[in-house]
């Protein structure tokens, strides 16, 4: 039972942090300023290692520090995250001095700046584990590489805490942040504070960020801050939208990793199907939410509805067979135009060569014709059935409008216009057809009486095709 409510506990905590971490970290991502995260982050590390000397070696903290504070567990874990606050805010500063100040672009300041501070860091850890007075080198070790295990319910609620103020500040600034975010020269043409919105958004993240060390480490708090935002980009094109699905996704990694790492998928399934063959009990929580984050994105990214992989690759598909069917219809129009009305056969010699196709796409193209009730097969070759003539006089129709639009009205030589109209005709709605005939009939642009087939550009009369400025210089 106890085993249980700490699994209980360690869910929560990490839930909360997953969707705080979300909520914020989106507006940095929006911001394409994801690595900020990551600077904070590695920034924390030296902040860590200060705090830990001045908090359990007297020599060094003199008398900074009361002897009562010295190895105190609520003191200690705010101090340490104290000193990784100020830290992180210091690099954030050196970033945005070095860019305001120096021709240093952005990624490289954030690079240099990051690499700097880790630097630092480490040079730091290894002087404390050098030194043999350290009271609990372990304690430091929490907050580099995490250790979500053993939060406790103090832990919990200062995250709940921290998640609270997160919420509210989000809340009441919902709006500049928005502008902010996506446009700030017009947040600071309309006399906004830039400086210090970004200055808040910028707090806000180095405080959420200080807050997950002790839960998933110095290494992997950028990951709880950029995957879940990157993540619901996916989902939805609205700013609120993809704020409650990142907070969504973060909560969810926090307690897939909390279960996973717990053993409790184990228990409820039997047997875990992550394991392939070995339990995954007792494996750090930390980076196991992060791989349950990075789940999570995956699925996004390949199966979201509108911007996924799938999706676009359906549509790409669904696109490229749409066009290959109307070409069809319009090939079989055309090489039977000269004999219309009557319906001759047209050969598979003349379709391959028409539309440089091979003969596997004509005959599968053919296939779909068939089973449409567009096209009559034979051993002669294949022709329009009459649902497949009038479908492909829409097709043509729509073509041929194009085509006296784009040279009337762009000075598309006839000879050039054929493939220009090719790539954008099989897009245009009825409603624009019908305003491309309507333009072209009042300007008596449009050689057929209204709803036929007109004549093909290229076989009409140079004074038919002629561009506008060259018929007003005439006239």
């Amino acid at each position: 039972m106890t085993g249980l409510s700490n699994t209980l506990l360690v869910m929560l905590g990490t839930s909360l942090l997953g969707a705080v971490a979300a909520l914020v970290g989106s507006f940095a991502v929006l911001r394409r300023r994801a690595l900020v995260g990551d600077l904070l982050s590695h920034a924390a590390l030296p902040g860590l290692c200060l705090a830990f000397l001045l908090l359990n070696f007297r020599p060094l903290a003199g008398r900074l520090v009361d002897s009562q504070l010295r190895g105190a567990g609520t003191w200690q874990f705010i101090g340490m995250l104290a000193g990784a606050f100020i830290t992180g805010l210091l690099g954030v500063a050196l970033v945005t001095l070095i860019c305001r100040y120096t021709r240093t672009k952005e990624d490289a300041a954030i690079g240099i700046v990051l690499s700097t501070f880790f630097g630092v860091g480490v040079v730091l850890s290894s002087v404390i584990q050098n030194l043999p007075t350290a009271s609990s080198k372990a304690g430091l070790q929490t907050y580099i590489y995490g250790q979500a295990a053993g939060m406790t319910r103090e832990d919990v609620g200062f995250i709940t805490l921290v998640a609270a103020a997160c919420l509210v500040l989000v809340t009441l600034l919902y709006k500049e942040f928005k502008v902010f975010s996506f446009d700030p020269g017009f947040a600071q043409a309309q006399g906004w504070p830039t400086l210090s919105l970004d200055l808040t958004m910028m707090g806000a993240l180095a405080l959420v960020t200080v807050v997950g060390l002790p839960t998933v480490g110095v290494v992997l708090m950028a990951a709880m801050l950029i995957i879940p935002g990157a993540a619901a980009r996916f989902w939805s094109e609205r700013l609120d939208h993809m704020l409650v699905i990142a907070a969504l996704i973060g909560a969810g990694a926090g307690v897939g990793g909390t279960l996973i790492s717990a053993g409790t998928l184990e228990e409820v399934l039997g047997f875990d199907p992550l394991a392939f063959g070995h339990s995954t009990r007792h494996l750090p929580t930390g980076p196991v939410i992060v791989l349950c984050g990075t789940a999570l994105f995956l699925i996004s990214m390949l199966f979201a509805p509108r911007r996924g992989v799938v999706a676009r690759l359906w549509r790409i598909v669904s696109v490229r067979r749409l066009i290959a069917r109307e070409n069809l219809l319009r090939s079989l129009y055309e090489l039977s135009e000269p004999q219309l009305p009557d319906k001759p056969f047209v050969t598979m010699e003349q379709l391959t060569a028409d539309r440089a196709w091979n003969a596997s796409e004509v005959r599968k193209l053919l296939r779909w014709g068939a089973n449409a009730g567009f096209v009559e097969r034979s051993s002669a070759g294949a022709r329009l059935t009459a649902a497949g003539h009038d479908r492909a006089e829409e097709v043509v129709r729509t073509h041929r409008l194009w085509e006296l639009f784009l040279i009337l009205g762009a000075d598309i030589a006839p000879d050039h216009v054929d493939r220009d109209a090719d790539s954008i005709e099989h897009f245009l709605t009825p409603e624009l057809v019908s305003r491309l005939e309507a333009e072209l009939a009042a300007e008596g642009r449009l050689p057929a009486p209204p709803g036929a087939v007109p004549g093909s550009p290229h076989e009409m009369p140079a004074a038919n095709a002629a561009p506008r400025g060259e018929e007003a210089s005439r006239g």
